[in-house]
C-alpha cells in the first residue's frame, strides 16, 4: 500500500529543500506525494472580504500559484528518477496552516514534511512561524521539519528526548520506528535533568519505551544538566546526529521537557531534520 505524504510549499528554496529531502528519504518505497500551495490574496479589501472564485484578485492569486507549482512539478521530475514516487500538486486558497490540516482530513495523510523556514529567513516573520504552528498544531499526523540547508544522508542515529514521564504507546511512535526501520539509524533515547537516579515511576515508564522498541537498534543515554535545550544541543552536535524526534504532549511531558520557546527554538534553528510526533491522548 502506498503512503501519502504532504508537503506544503511556498515556492522558496527552502521549501525544495524539504521535497528534496523527502524524495530521497523513501525513495525505496511506494509514496504519493502531494506538494500544496496555500495561497491568498494581496488585495487589502481581502481583510474584510473573503475573496471568491471568478473574483480578479482570487483568479490572479490562484494562476500564480498554479504557474509555481508546475514549474515545482518539472524541477521535481528533472531531479529523479524517483520509479516508486508519485507527485500530484494542489492549491487551496486559506492559510498554510489551515490548508495543511484540511487536506491532511481529506486524503488521510501520513506525515506532514515541512522545511524551516519560508519565503524570508527573518526569524520573527510570519512565513517562518508557519513552521512552528505546524508543529504545534497539526495533531492528526507527524510533522518532519527539514532545515533549509541540509543535504540529504540518511540519518546516523535519532536522538529520542524523554522525562520518562508520559505512558509510551506504540502506534504513536510507529512513525520513527518506521524512519529507524527505513534508514537503518539506531534510536539514541536521551534523559536530561538534574538528578542522576530515575524514580521508581520514571524506571516503568522506560520499561514500557523497551517494549515499544522492541525490533529496532536503540540505546537509552544520560546527561545531568538543568538546561534542557543546551543538553539536547550538545549531545547532538558532540555525535553529529542525523534527526531528533520528540513527542509534542500538552500535558506534563510537553511542559517539562519541550516548552513552546524550546518548540520555537528547534523550529526556526534546528540544524538537523526534527520529527515532531504527537500523544493521542489530544
Amino acid at each position: 500500500m502506498k503512503k501519502k505524504i504532504l508537503i506544503p510549499t511556498d515556492f522558496s528554496k527552502n521549501s525544495w529543500s524539504a521535497i528534496n529531502y523527502a524524495s530521497e528519504l523513501y525513495k525505496y518505497e511506494k509514496v504519493d506525494f502531494y506538494i500544496l500551495n496555500a495561497f491568498q490574496t494581496d488585495s487589502l479589501l481581502s481583510n474584510f472580504i473573503v475573496p471568491t472564485p471568478g473574483d480578479t484578485a482570487y483568479e490572479n492569486a490562484k494562476e500564480i500559484s498554479y504557474e509555481g507549482l508546475e514549474k515545482m512539478l518539472a524541477q521535481i521530475k528533472a531531479n529523479g528518477p524517483y520509479e516508486k514516487h508519485e507527485y500530484f500538486t494542489v492549491n487551496a486558497y486559506n492559510s498554510p496552516l489551515e490548508a495543511v490540516k484540511n487536506f491532511i482530513d481529506d486524503k488521510d495523510i501520513e506525515i506532514v514534511i515541512v522545511s524551516s523556514k519560508g519565503k524570508t529567513n527573518d526569524l520573527d516573520s510570519v512565513v517562518g512561524s508557519n513552521t512552528v504552528e505546524m508543529m504545534e498544531k497539526v495533531r492528526n499526523c507527524p510533522v518532519l521539519v527539514v532545515p533549509n540547508d541540509v543535504v540529504f544522508k540518511k540519518p546516523n542515529e535519532i536522538v529520542f528526548p524523554t522525562s520518562f514521564k508520559t505512558s509510551y504507546k506504540q502506534r504513536e511512535l510507529s512513525y520513527l520506528l518506521e524512519i529507524s526501520k527505513i534508514t537503518n539509524a539506531p534510536v539514541r533515547v536521551l534523559h536530561v535533568g538534574a538528578e542522576s537516579e530515575l524514580s521508581e515511576e520514571q524506571k516503568d515508564k522506560k520499561l514500557l519505551l523497551e517494549e515499544c522498541f522492541d525490533g529496532i537498534e536503540y540505546s537509552f543515554h544520560y546527561l545531568k544538566t538543568k538546561n534542557i535545550n543546551e543538553g539536547l544541543q550538545l549531545f547532538i552536535q558532540s555525535r553529529e546526529s542525523g534527526m531528533i524526534t520528540f513527542i509534542n504532549s500538552k500535558h506534563a511531558f510537553f511542559d517539562s521537557v519541550f516548552t513552546k520557546p524550546m518548540v520555537k527554538e528547534l523550529g526556526y534553528n534546528a540544524s538537523v531534520p526534527v520529527l515532531t510526533l504527537h500523544d493521542l491522548k489530544n
